[in-house]
């Protein structure tokens, strides 16, 4: 009898204790089922409609960091100023893939704020995306010179990020 009593107060402990637990995690660091893994085989066109995008073969011979990013994302233009002083210290290349956006918006997005891509794939439907986790825009992975992903960031990438989580890997992933 007495345990009929306790019972919604136990409960309600542990639900306290599992939102207490969620509080505490780091909303950007998503884990990824591909880290470690080869970049998932695709390919996607450019913005001008052309083959020459952005395909998995691009990722071999140097590490990466690849963006997800759109026109009508209000966190990619945030980050953007980040990516352009990065693509001018030219301490790793940057790949781009424009996320579900029609390719005369990133072009002019591009025109207006500068690019700091290297190369821009066109991902259209959201296909590629998908091929790689991604949960929203904007979002950045460290693709070593093997074409294995290393590393993922969901979220804007500011310099903290940058400067904490990023080189370190850079370093460890090598040339």
């Amino acid at each position: 009898m007495r345990a009929k009593f306790f019972l919604p107060l136990v409960l309600f402990a542990g639900l306290v204790a599992v939102f207490l637990f969620g509080l505490r995690l780091d909303p950007s660091r998503v884990p990824s089922p591909l880290l470690d893994r080869p970049v998932p085989a695709f390919a996607l066109p450019d913005l001008e409609g052309g083959e020459d995008g952005l395909k998995t073969a691009d990722f071999l011979g140097g590490p990466t960091l690849v963006n997800f990013f759109a026109s009508w994302c209000l966190p990619c233009l945030v980050e953007h100023p980040l990516l352009l002083r990065l693509g001018h210290e030219g301490r790793v290349r940057i790949f781009g893939v424009a996320y579900k956006d029609k390719p005369e918006d990133t072009a002019r997005w591009l025109a207006e704020r500068g690019n700091p891509y290297d190369r821009i794939g066109v991902d259209r439907t959201g296909r590629a995306a998908i091929e790689w986790g991604v949960y929203g825009v904007p979002e950045s992975y460290l693709v070593d010179g093997e074409g294995r992903i290393r590393w993922k960031h969901v979220g804007v990438l500011t310099p903290e990020v940058w400067e904490e989580d990023f080189l370190p890997r850079l370093e460890g992933v090598g040339k």
